[in-house]
């Protein structure tokens, strides 16, 4: 009887374990994307994915790995390498009361697509008295990877940012990807998803509420990461990790530093910055993209222009990628994109320390 009963709670508490294990379970960020539009095909069937490759071969990425073999080709569908053609057939659906996953292969090829994305899709609902909605996402990878050189390196966070009609978005982890894309699907106007090849792979840990089927961030909110009083750090995408790095070895010498991981690039939670500098007194923003009108130089006009301007008690300084297309050799694109050692460099130089 002891045996039984000892064998009983043994398997009960493997069963709690595995239970816990799987509420902090490590989910990548490729992971935390293909559930969400799992689950979002899977709950409105006006859902479907287009792209280069995102059927057959389960994604150039494989972010939409087993998803055509779930749901077959009329609702993950493979196209011809022509974003113009595809885009707008995307568009066309949106308008005619479907819900389009777009996928770019790199938003360096959304170039292609441009026409599409900004005179099709932004600015029909405002042309339209708002009578004509439409919900569609582009998505995929945006920024530098490695070794990919200038034509699939340039960030378009600011570029997609600077046009009324769209939202942009710009998720870190794997919750801010799982909860953004879920939330990117269901509104009813045009998002521009913009995901970072070198953090597909990465794995973070989950809470448990984002594991929810109902679990979505709200488009136009920004996160702090970590609380600080010395400096603000305000980050999007791949960099926000810099900065808590940068952060980690800057507070070994005494210095905290705040970090914001904006999620949103439009609507830009521009309250959560200026309550953040009014504690802290000094800004630093980081980004991978160009400087010339850049996310960080919106940042700074936002601030010279609010009440958390006479807070400060130095200039805002920005770090960002160098005013150059990005070099092929790997010293020079290292160069030419912001390293933790630059955010500590320019913290510094904030602080006067």
């Amino acid at each position: 009887g002891v045996n039984h009963t000892c064998k009983c709670l043994g398997k009960i508490q493997l069963k709690a374990l595995k239970l816990h294990e799987r509420a902090h379970a490590s989910v990548t960020v490729r992971d935390a994307l293909n559930q969400a539009m799992d689950e979002e095909l899977e709950r409105d069937e006006r859902v479907f994915l287009m792209g280069e490759e995102v059927a057959q071969y389960d994604g150039a990425y494989k972010v939409s790995r087993g998803l055509w073999k779930k749901y077959g080709d009329k609702r993950i569908i493979d196209t011809p390498i022509s974003e113009m053609g595809f885009a707008g057939i995307a568009v066309g659906s949106a308008m005619a009361g479907l819900r389009p996953i777009c996928e770019f292969m790199t938003f360096n090829f959304s170039m292609q697509a441009i026409d599409q994305v900004i005179n099709s899709a932004a600015k029909t609902y405002y042309m339209s008295a708002g009578l004509q909605s439409v919900p569609i996402v582009f998505r995929g990878p945006n920024g530098a990877s490695a070794g990919v050189a200038a034509q699939h390196s340039q960030c378009f966070a600011a570029w997609y940012a600077h046009c009324p009609g769209l939202k942009v978005v710009s998720p870190w982890n794997s919750e801010d990807a799982r909860g953004l894309l879920k939330a990117a699907i269901r509104d009813d106007n045009p998002v521009v998803f913009l995901e970072n090849e070198l953090m597909y792979g990465v794995p973070f840990e989950m809470s448990e509420e984002s594991n929810s089927k109902d679990f979505v961030i709200p488009i136009g909110k920004a996160k702090i990461e970590r609380q600080g009083t010395h400096v603000t750090l305000v980050s999007h995408s791949r960099y926000v990790g810099h900065c808590l790095d940068a952060a980690a070895v800057l507070a070994k010498e005494g210095i905290e530093c705040e970090v914001i991981n904006l999620r949103t690039i439009r609507p830009m939670d521009v309250d959560t910055i200026e309550g953040s500098v009014m504690k802290t007194n000094h800004l630093v923003t980081v980004e991978g993209g160009w400087p010339q009108f850049g996310v960080g130089a919106e940042i700074c006009a936002k601030i010279m222009e609010g009440p958390a301007f006479n807070y400060l008690d130095a200039p805002v300084t920005r770090v960002t990628g160098v005013d150059i297309p990005m070099p092929y050799a790997k010293i020079l694109e290292d160069n030419s994109v912001p390293q933790i050692k630059d955010i500590i460099f320019s913290v510094k130089k904030t602080l006067n320390v």
